[in-house]
């Protein structure tokens, strides 16, 4: 990739407009949709609309097992919720999590416990917690912050998960590394150094706990609480229209429990998630007919309800894709690395890197996509400047963590939002906060050892 850029400061422009119209009109799609036109108005004239559909086109063919996948967990919640089984489960952990930070800690635990991929843990906590959650009264923007939070942060910590896996292969295709040990032996020595990935696990049970103090959205979300006992705001409601309240009667844990465990166990077998996905849904379909627990007319409308519920999340999806291939047009992720080139000395480069490619990831969603184009760019640099190798390694694993976890329009975060319950911007915004306190203790420590390693 050329460190070139055709426009200047004009690059910045899309992304600006994405995130100023987004929190002004709180509409995500419409916002994504408009910063990509623009950026297509920059690359390609007047083919701008051939430019927008064809990578819409491509987004959506590049990407069918995102689509299936994110479609069948909405199918797949349907029906715990339809047979009960959430409720089920909540009773199971009532005793243990019997007050509202008690449940907070424990979906923390939890989100840690199931560490394979970001996707499913954010499936199988959300179907696990969330009622939970609400029984104590916990704001839904609290729960979301909390599974949203051991996501990608807890999977680039393991190299058992599908993160370790991806960013090894990255990090041994490039030849100037290769001395320094294989693709994994790379990640396990960068492991140390994803100090975004500790710092926002760390903060979650401090945030839960109340030693860090619900701030901005989160206040507000609190507040919202004590004043008129929702768990959700307005904007929320028809994400929640269809669901079973958790007073549900008869709730049977095997519901919940049998689904959930077929999931995690053939996800980790096949290495698929949508195949353990059709899994569990065939064993939903012969566990509630058999049981009687719903019939099969109930079993194929919940399918397509919660199917088409995850609609809108699909729509966010295909447009942060979209803005990924717009960026690329205008040499976005070539006109940053171009502008900071200068200032990466050996001691501030892996803090640079980290700012960077957080930065990046945030502004184009996409939290593989900027580390993979970047690591060929700034691996070569590391090894020329005299910065260490793994800690720069580690601050390109820590960006694309923080793009997935703080990006408004990150697929993790999306998806979060969905299963939570919660309109995508409410969650995005509660729980940025917490998100820039893990960034900046990131960037002290990269600073703080990049001078002592240097």
């Amino acid at each position: 990739m050329e460190l070139t850029a055709n426009f200047g400061l004009l690059t910045l422009v899309p992304p600006i407009v994405i995130i100023v119209f987004a929190l002004l009109t709180r509409k995500t799609f419409e916002a994504l949709v408009l910063g990509a036109i623009l950026a297509f108005v920059m690359s390609d004239g007047i083919g701008v609309i051939g430019a927008l559909l064809d990578a819409m086109m491509r987004v959506v063919g590049d990407n069918a097992w995102m689509w299936m996948t994110l479609g069948l967990f909405g199918s797949f919640v349907a029906l715990l919720t339809c047979s009960r089984g959430t409720y089920g489960f909540s009773q199971l952990v009532a005793k243990y999590a019997n007050g509202p930070k008690k449940s907070l800690v424990l979906a923390w635990i939890l989100g840690i416990i199931v560490f394979m991929d970001d996707y499913l843990n954010i499936l199988t906590v959300s179907a696990a917690m969330r009622d939970v959650s609400d029984k104590h009264k916990n704001p839904r923007e609290m729960i979301a912050y909390v599974i949203d939070s051991t996501g990608a942060p807890v999977c680039v910590l393991v190299p058992l998960s599908t993160w370790a896996v991806f960013f090894g292969g990255v990090f041994g295709d490039q030849a100037e590394l290769a001395e320094l040990g294989g693709g994994m032996t790379l990640y396990y020595q960068s492991i140390p150094f994803i100090f975004y990935a500790w710092a926002a696990i760390i903060i979650v049970p401090l945030v839960a706990l109340r030693v860090i103090p619900p701030l901005f959205g989160m206040r507000k979300a609190y507040e919202r609480v004590e004043r008129t006992g929702m768990v959700y705001s307005e904007r929320s409601k028809p994400l929640n229209a269809d669901g079973v309240e958790a007073e549900a009667k008869n709730g049977n844990i095997w519901n919940f429990l049998l689904p959930i465990l077929l999931l995690i166990v053939v996800s980790v077998y096949t290495e698929d998630l949508l195949v353990g996905l059709v899994y569990a849904l065939i064993l939903q379909l012969v566990l509630y007919l058999l049981t009687k627990t719903i019939s099969f007319d109930v079993f194929a409308l919940q399918l397509a309800k919660g199917f088409a519920n995850m609609i809108p999340m699909l729509f966010i999806c295909v447009g942060a894709l979209t803005v990924k291939i717009a960026m690329d047009a205008i040499s976005l992720p070539a006109y940053i690395i171009n502008a900071v080139l200068p200032y990466m000395t050996p001691a501030l480069f892996p803090a640079i890197t980290f700012v960077v490619v957080a930065g990046l990831s945030f502004i184009t969603g996409s939290n593989w996509g900027i580390p993979a184009v970047t690591v060929p760019i700034i691996a070569p640099l590391a090894v020329l400047s005299g910065a260490s190798v793994p800690m720069t390694l580690g601050a390109i694993v820590s960006g694309g963590t923080f793009g997935s976890h703080a990006c408004f329009y990150s697929d993790a975060t999306v998806l979060t939002s969905q299963a939570s319950g919660i309109d995508n911007l409410e969650h995005a915004f509660s729980q940025i906060p917490y998100g820039l306190i893990g960034a900046v203790i990131a960037v002290i420590l990269y600073v703080i050892f990049g001078v002592a390693l240097a």
